[in-house]
Protein backbone atom coordinates (compact mmCIF):
# COMPACT_ATOMS: atom_id res chain seq x y z
CA UNK A 1 0.00 0.00 0.00
CA UNK A 2 2.71 2.04 0.93
CA UNK A 3 4.42 1.80 -2.44
CA UNK A 4 1.31 2.75 -4.38
CA UNK A 5 0.82 5.75 -1.99
CA UNK A 6 3.62 7.00 -2.74
CA UNK A 7 3.40 6.56 -6.89
CA UNK A 8 -0.03 7.99 -6.03
CA UNK A 9 2.12 11.05 -4.65
CA UNK A 10 4.44 11.10 -7.53
CA UNK A 11 2.24 11.57 -10.17
CA UNK A 12 0.18 13.83 -8.66
CA UNK A 13 2.94 16.03 -8.09
CA UNK A 14 4.46 16.02 -11.45
CA UNK A 15 0.62 16.34 -13.00
CA UNK A 16 0.59 20.08 -10.91
CA UNK A 17 4.08 20.86 -12.12
CA UNK A 18 2.55 19.80 -15.68
CA UNK A 19 -0.48 22.24 -15.62
CA UNK A 20 1.56 24.78 -13.20
CA UNK A 21 3.78 25.06 -16.04
CA UNK A 22 0.97 25.37 -18.63
CA UNK A 23 -1.65 28.09 -16.84
CA UNK A 24 2.44 30.12 -16.50
CA UNK A 25 2.96 29.98 -20.43
CA UNK A 26 -0.99 30.57 -20.52
CA UNK A 27 -0.85 33.51 -19.00
CA UNK A 28 2.30 35.38 -20.87
CA UNK A 29 1.04 38.65 -22.48
CA UNK A 30 1.31 39.09 -26.38
CA UNK A 31 3.31 41.79 -27.39
CA UNK A 32 3.85 43.54 -30.59
CA UNK A 33 6.58 46.32 -31.29
CA UNK A 34 5.91 49.47 -33.04
CA UNK A 35 8.47 51.61 -34.67
CA UNK A 36 6.35 54.60 -35.19
CA UNK A 37 7.48 58.49 -35.96
CA UNK A 38 8.00 60.71 -33.26
CA UNK A 39 5.57 63.14 -34.21
CA UNK A 40 2.86 60.14 -33.81
CA UNK A 41 3.76 59.62 -29.47
CA UNK A 42 0.51 61.11 -28.30
CA UNK A 43 -1.84 59.37 -30.68
CA UNK A 44 -0.58 56.34 -30.97
CA UNK A 45 -0.33 56.22 -27.26
CA UNK A 46 -3.91 56.73 -26.93
CA UNK A 47 -4.49 54.36 -29.74
CA UNK A 48 -2.69 51.72 -27.79
CA UNK A 49 -4.49 51.96 -24.78
CA UNK A 50 -7.81 50.90 -26.44
CA UNK A 51 -5.81 48.38 -28.04
CA UNK A 52 -5.29 46.93 -25.30
CA UNK A 53 -8.61 47.26 -23.98
CA UNK A 54 -9.79 45.57 -27.03
CA UNK A 55 -7.39 42.69 -26.80
CA UNK A 56 -6.75 42.08 -22.82
CA UNK A 57 -3.06 40.47 -22.16
CA UNK A 58 -1.73 42.43 -25.08
CA UNK A 59 1.20 44.88 -24.98
CA UNK A 60 2.31 47.38 -27.10
CA UNK A 61 5.92 48.30 -26.75
CA UNK A 62 6.64 51.89 -28.85
CA UNK A 63 10.22 52.88 -30.38
CA UNK A 64 9.36 56.70 -31.63
CA UNK A 65 12.33 58.74 -33.49
CA UNK A 66 12.65 60.15 -36.61
CA UNK A 67 12.19 57.78 -39.50
CA UNK A 68 14.73 57.79 -41.32
CA UNK A 69 16.44 56.39 -38.49
CA UNK A 70 14.17 53.84 -37.63
CA UNK A 71 14.07 52.47 -41.58
CA UNK A 72 17.56 52.11 -40.65
CA UNK A 73 17.47 50.12 -37.81
CA UNK A 74 14.95 48.36 -39.51
CA UNK A 75 17.34 47.38 -42.51
CA UNK A 76 20.02 47.15 -40.48
CA UNK A 77 18.36 43.86 -39.01
CA UNK A 78 16.48 45.71 -35.64
CA UNK A 79 12.85 43.15 -35.19
CA UNK A 80 9.55 44.84 -34.73
CA UNK A 81 5.81 44.19 -36.02
CA UNK A 82 4.28 47.33 -37.05
CA UNK A 83 6.70 50.53 -39.05
CA UNK A 84 4.69 53.78 -38.99
CA UNK A 85 6.55 56.72 -41.44
CA UNK A 86 5.58 59.96 -41.59
CA UNK A 87 6.44 60.34 -45.39
CA UNK A 88 6.46 57.70 -47.94
CA UNK A 89 10.17 58.21 -48.54
CA UNK A 90 11.02 56.28 -45.58
CA UNK A 91 8.73 53.30 -45.75
CA UNK A 92 9.70 52.58 -49.01
CA UNK A 93 13.39 52.41 -47.85
CA UNK A 94 11.90 49.69 -45.93
CA UNK A 95 9.54 48.03 -48.74
CA UNK A 96 12.04 48.07 -50.87
CA UNK A 97 14.35 45.92 -48.46
CA UNK A 98 12.15 43.53 -48.50
CA UNK A 99 10.53 43.73 -44.75
CA UNK A 100 7.00 45.14 -45.56
CA UNK A 101 4.22 41.99 -45.43
CA UNK A 102 1.73 43.17 -47.98
CA UNK A 103 0.98 46.54 -49.03
CA UNK A 104 1.49 49.66 -46.74
CA UNK A 105 -1.65 52.10 -46.16
CA UNK A 106 -1.51 55.88 -45.70
CA UNK A 107 -3.70 56.80 -42.26
CA UNK A 108 -2.56 60.35 -41.74
CA UNK A 109 -0.89 63.65 -43.65
CA UNK A 110 0.41 66.68 -41.59
CA UNK A 111 2.17 70.02 -42.52
CA UNK A 112 4.89 72.16 -40.84
CA UNK A 113 4.59 75.32 -38.90
CA UNK A 114 6.54 77.81 -37.28
CA UNK A 115 6.90 77.54 -33.58
CA UNK A 116 8.42 80.57 -31.19
CA UNK A 117 8.35 81.12 -27.70
CA UNK A 118 5.18 82.51 -26.21
CA UNK A 119 3.66 85.47 -27.54
CA UNK A 120 6.17 85.56 -30.12
CA UNK A 121 8.84 88.12 -28.66
CA UNK A 122 11.29 87.72 -32.25
CA UNK A 123 8.03 88.55 -34.48
CA UNK A 124 8.37 86.06 -36.47
CA UNK A 125 5.45 85.97 -38.88
CA UNK A 126 6.42 84.08 -42.22
CA UNK A 127 8.30 81.56 -43.41
CA UNK A 128 11.32 84.23 -45.01
CA UNK A 129 11.58 85.96 -41.73
CA UNK A 130 13.12 82.13 -40.51
CA UNK A 131 16.02 83.33 -42.92
CA UNK A 132 16.95 86.73 -40.66
CA UNK A 133 20.84 86.28 -39.39
CA UNK A 134 19.66 87.64 -36.02
CA UNK A 135 17.30 84.11 -35.34
CA UNK A 136 18.46 81.37 -33.78
CA UNK A 137 16.35 78.66 -35.43
CA UNK A 138 16.29 75.04 -35.39
CA UNK A 139 15.07 72.15 -38.20
CA UNK A 140 15.45 69.01 -38.72
CA UNK A 141 17.84 66.78 -40.26
CA UNK A 142 18.00 66.13 -43.63
CA UNK A 143 16.94 62.57 -44.15
CA UNK A 144 14.00 63.00 -41.48
CA UNK A 145 10.70 63.37 -43.28
CA UNK A 146 10.10 66.79 -41.58
CA UNK A 147 13.79 68.16 -42.27
CA UNK A 148 13.20 66.88 -46.16
CA UNK A 149 9.81 69.35 -45.88
CA UNK A 150 11.83 72.07 -44.74
CA UNK A 151 14.50 71.34 -47.98
CA UNK A 152 11.50 71.23 -49.99
CA UNK A 153 9.97 74.78 -48.78
CA UNK A 154 13.41 76.30 -49.40
CA UNK A 155 13.54 75.35 -52.72
CA UNK A 156 10.00 76.25 -53.63
CA UNK A 157 10.58 79.97 -51.92
CA UNK A 158 14.14 80.25 -52.73
CA UNK A 159 14.51 81.30 -48.82
CA UNK A 160 17.51 79.37 -47.44
CA UNK A 161 17.91 78.92 -43.72
CA UNK A 162 21.31 78.90 -41.88
CA UNK A 163 19.96 76.93 -39.21
CA UNK A 164 21.61 77.23 -35.23
CA UNK A 165 21.11 73.04 -35.56
CA UNK A 166 19.32 70.06 -37.45
CA UNK A 167 18.23 67.22 -35.01
CA UNK A 168 17.36 64.23 -35.36
CA UNK A 169 13.26 64.26 -34.66
CA UNK A 170 10.82 66.79 -34.72
CA UNK A 171 10.29 66.00 -30.96
CA UNK A 172 14.05 67.32 -30.57
CA UNK A 173 13.19 70.86 -32.62
CA UNK A 174 9.91 71.49 -30.35
CA UNK A 175 12.29 70.86 -27.04
CA UNK A 176 15.20 73.20 -28.44
CA UNK A 177 12.38 75.96 -28.90
CA UNK A 178 10.29 75.11 -25.85
CA UNK A 179 13.32 75.25 -23.51
CA UNK A 180 14.48 78.34 -24.90
CA UNK A 181 17.63 77.35 -26.67
CA UNK A 182 16.49 78.50 -29.89
CA UNK A 183 14.17 81.49 -31.21
CA UNK A 184 11.90 79.42 -33.71
CA UNK A 185 11.63 75.93 -34.87
CA UNK A 186 9.81 74.04 -38.03
CA UNK A 187 7.84 71.18 -36.63
CA UNK A 188 4.41 69.81 -37.37
CA UNK A 189 1.25 71.32 -36.45
CA UNK A 190 0.43 68.24 -34.42
CA UNK A 191 3.53 68.80 -32.48
CA UNK A 192 2.55 72.66 -32.30
CA UNK A 193 -1.06 71.74 -31.10
CA UNK A 194 0.61 69.03 -28.41
CA UNK A 195 2.48 71.73 -26.78
CA UNK A 196 0.10 73.96 -26.02
CA UNK A 197 0.75 77.14 -24.41
CA UNK A 198 4.31 76.34 -24.37
CA UNK A 199 4.54 77.79 -27.87
CA UNK A 200 3.50 80.25 -30.17
CA UNK A 201 2.02 78.90 -33.72
CA UNK A 202 2.70 80.78 -37.08
CA UNK A 203 1.04 79.05 -39.85
CA UNK A 204 2.19 80.29 -43.11
CA UNK A 205 0.47 79.71 -46.62
CA UNK A 206 4.05 77.69 -48.59
CA UNK A 207 3.24 74.63 -45.96
CA UNK A 208 0.39 73.97 -47.62
CA UNK A 209 1.81 72.83 -50.89
CA UNK A 210 4.60 70.43 -48.77
CA UNK A 211 2.27 67.77 -47.08
CA UNK A 212 3.96 64.82 -45.47
CA UNK A 213 1.56 61.64 -45.85
CA UNK A 214 2.36 58.97 -43.14
CA UNK A 215 2.03 55.08 -44.03
CA UNK A 216 1.97 52.01 -41.79
CA UNK A 217 2.68 48.38 -42.26
CA UNK A 218 2.70 45.17 -40.63
CA UNK A 219 6.62 44.08 -41.05
CA UNK A 220 7.49 40.56 -42.44
CA UNK A 221 9.61 39.27 -38.93
CA UNK A 222 6.22 40.42 -36.82
CA UNK A 223 5.93 37.65 -34.44
CA UNK A 224 2.37 37.60 -34.75
CA UNK A 225 1.26 39.29 -38.45
CA UNK A 226 -2.76 38.93 -37.45
CA UNK A 227 -2.30 40.48 -34.08
CA UNK A 228 0.31 43.75 -35.88
CA UNK A 229 -2.60 43.98 -38.98
CA UNK A 230 -5.04 44.43 -35.98
CA UNK A 231 -3.06 47.08 -34.70
CA UNK A 232 -2.86 48.66 -38.32
CA UNK A 233 -6.48 48.18 -38.24
CA UNK A 234 -6.95 50.21 -34.86
CA UNK A 235 -4.89 52.96 -36.12
CA UNK A 236 -6.78 53.06 -39.73
CA UNK A 237 -10.35 52.35 -38.76
CA UNK A 238 -13.04 54.47 -37.64
CA UNK A 239 -11.60 55.08 -33.95
CA UNK A 240 -7.69 56.04 -34.26
CA UNK A 241 -8.99 58.07 -37.23
CA UNK A 242 -10.73 60.13 -34.80
CA UNK A 243 -7.78 59.86 -32.45
CA UNK A 244 -5.89 61.05 -35.18
CA UNK A 245 -8.04 64.29 -36.33
CA UNK A 246 -8.04 65.45 -32.42
CA UNK A 247 -4.10 65.05 -32.74
CA UNK A 248 -4.29 68.02 -36.11
CA UNK A 249 -3.58 65.36 -38.16
CA UNK A 250 -5.42 65.71 -41.56
CA UNK A 251 -6.48 62.81 -43.60
CA UNK A 252 -4.10 61.09 -46.27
Amino acid sequence: MRRISLLAVGVSTMLATALSGCSTADDQASAITVFAAASLKPAFTEIAEQFKTDNPGVDVEFDFGGSSALATQLTEGASADVFASADTAQMDKVVQAGLVDGTPTDFAANTLVIVTAPDNPKHVESFADLARPELNVVVCQAPVPCGAATRQLEDNTAVHLNPASEEPSVTDVLTKVTSGQADAGLVYVTDALNAGDAVTTVRFPESDDVVNVYPIAVLQKAADTDLAQKFVDAVTGEAGQKVLDRAGFAKP
